[in-house]
């Protein structure tokens, strides 16, 4: 994985995008806040869903809720995406050597592996029959919350 990570860094290093991403003082910053702001998108939106899933305000439609939901977590991923590309760009030698940092993308894998067998599973209609959808749900909240502390980490690590 390190080897993969070094290899993203010297690409886009060699695109220039490392340089862009180090040169000001406001790019990192700016990123770094946008990513917080990713955070609460996705996971202020999907653990809401989760919860409901979990049996928290039953009197909520699911499918309503989950077409409210979804899309609000899916706009915090790609914020995440984008402004993780920028702030990896500015140290990705560095973060490419992080036990954190690949901890963080390896939860986040299997976070998204897990938001995409919910999907699969749940479908709109077909109410919570099946338990294996609660503890995908409960094993979402878990993930994403230990993406961010792993994503924390870094910087102490």
């Amino acid at each position: 994985m390190e080897a993969a990570l070094l290899a993203a860094a010297g690409w886009l290093e060699a695109i220039g995008l490392r340089q862009w991403a180090s040169a000001g003082p406001w790019v990192y910053p700016v990123a770094n806040v946008v990513h917080v702001l990713g955070v609460v998108l996705l996971v202020g939106s999907i653990g809401i869903l989760d919860l409901r899933v979990l049996g928290l305000w039953r009197q909520l439609p699911l499918a309503v809720l989950s077409r409210a939901l979804v899309p609000l977590g899916i706009a915090g991923l790609l914020v995440q995406f984008a402004s993780g590309v920028v702030l990896f760009a500015a140290d990705g030698n560095a973060l490419a050597q992080s036990g954190a940092f690949r901890l963080k993308l390896i939860l986040m894998l299997v976070a998204l592996a897990n938001a995409a067998a919910f999907r699969f599973v749940w479908q709109p209609g077909h109410g919570l029959r099946n338990g294996a959808i609660r503890v995908s749900a409960l094993a979402s909240l878990v993930l994403w919350v230990a993406v961010a502390s792993a994503g924390r980490m870094i910087a102490y690590l």
